[in-house]
């Protein structure tokens, strides 16, 4: 999508583009200087950040009330998919069609959303197993340590290879916690900051039974039309859009790291060089074998025969 968003930008116009922005950063890098240079607005479709639920996340995070993230932990592997759907287009899954996995496909709304709501990591160590449940060049199985700046740290795990999956989003505060999991956040509130009850407590076996709620919400979540909605409210009256052109490019960032990380083993600072991933990824690209998937059988034991082999 870069080349036609840089080319509507330089022909003078406004550009909502879904996500994910590219699949390289320097490419989404490209597109946010055209939109400066033309001076022309650039946003991109990350409908989630409409939901409800995770409005009131934020917040509840931006009032202070919780303190500091200390940590975050997300396991999103409801996105099971079954070897059709990969047989079902020969770009699917592929380096060359489609530049990476569940990272690239189905998980640019979480990276964003944790990116919003916990701000931007600054390192990251992945594992990302390629083609672990499935017949497919790409990952469908990552696993990412992720640091941030104050010393916070999370864990980031997505899958299409778990049946029945779970959505789950814990972040870990100096006030409490939160929990969101099946359409609510479950609030934990302590009566003071931990970092005051851990110097200052007589204690050495402090617990407490921390106050639990149902956080509300204004139970309004427009997606689609929210962010479109809103694309226009911009243009016509200056009003905030739901996502600034940079932050499609942090995504990607995001992204890439946990790629890199996973592709190499190295503990990866984000950002990562433009240059080290392009060259990573282009290595995969021209090994990359498009899938002609009418020649795809398989035999009793569910392993592959015919066709192309990945």
């Amino acid at each position: 999508m870069s080349p036609m968003t840089v080319a509507a930008l330089e022909a003078g116009l406004h550009v909502l583009c879904e996500k994910p922005a590219a699949v390289q950063a320097d490419r989404a890098e490209r597109m946010v200087r055209a939109a400066r240079k033309a001076g022309k607005t650039l946003t991109f479709m990350f409908n989630q950040r409409t939901n409800c639920v995770y409005r009131a996340m934020k917040a509840l995070l931006e009032s202070g009330e919780m303190g500091a993230v200390k940590r975050m932990n997300w396991i999103i592997t409801d996105w099971y998919r079954t070897q059709k759907y990969y047989d079902s287009g020969s770009w699917r899954a592929t380096w060359a069609g489609e530049g990476g996995g569940v990272l690239l496909n189905q998980c640019p709304h979480q990276l964003d959303l944790l990116i919003w709501l916990c701000g931007m990591p600054c390192a990251v160590t992945a594992r990302c197993g390629m083609g672990k449940w499935h017949h497919i060049e790409v990952e469908d199985d990552v696993t990412a340590f992720l640091e941030f700046p104050n010393g916070a740290t999370g864990v980031f795990v997505a899958s299409t290879g778990d049946l029945p999956g779970t959505n789950r989003l814990e972040i870990d505060c100096e006030r409490g916690k939160m929990v969101c999991e099946d359409g609510q956040v479950k609030v934990w509130r302590l009566s003071a900051n931990e970092r005051e009850i851990c110097f200052e407590s007589d204690n050495p076996w402090y617990r407490e039974e921390a106050e639990i709620s149902v956080l509300k919400t204004d139970g309004e979540n427009p997606q689609h039309a929210g962010v479109l909605n809103a694309f226009a409210a911009h243009l016509l009256r200056g009003e905030k859009l739901v996502a600034e052109a940079e932050d499609g490019l942090r995504a990607l960032e995001l992204s890439n790291a946990i790629h890199l990380s996973g592709w190499t083993g190295e503990r990866m600072e984000i950002p990562v060089s433009r240059e080290y991933f392009n060259r990573e990824l282009d290595r995969r690209i021209a090994s990359s074998q498009v899938r002609n998937s009418g020649d795809i059988t398989y035999d009793t034991d569910h392993s592959r025969t015919g066709g192309r082999t990945t």
